[in-house]
């Protein structure tokens, strides 16, 4: 009898191992024809509008004094302008 369960446990454990493998060969993300998870410009984010985001907000604050124009930081900035100002900070300063 014990041979038994210990078959059946090998058994179940091949088939969800195969399931797994089928589950993941089905995920879209894989599909590398499918485009909905690739970098999107900033005003097409859904959280956009949202408040900048800490990392965001220390690293502009880091890249505005390196390029001494404390101008370029502003507190206010949503996600996507955050975004935006950074990307163009770090072009201006090479690191793009």
């Amino acid at each position: 009898m014990a041979g038994t369960q210990a078959s059946k446990s090998q058994t179940s454990k091949s088939e969800t191992s195969k399931s797994q493998t089928s589950k993941a060969d089905e995920n879209p993300k894989t599909d590398p024809k499918d485009v909905s998870n690739q970098i999107k410009d900033p005003s097409e984010w859904t959280t956009g509008g949202e408040p900048m985001t800490g990392a965001q907000a220390s690293y502009l604050k880091t890249l505005s004094e390196e390029a001494k124009d404390p101008e370029a930081f502003d507190p206010e900035l949503d996600k996507a302008e955050a975004s935006q100002r950074i990307d163009a900070l770090r072009k201006e300063s090479g690191k793009a």
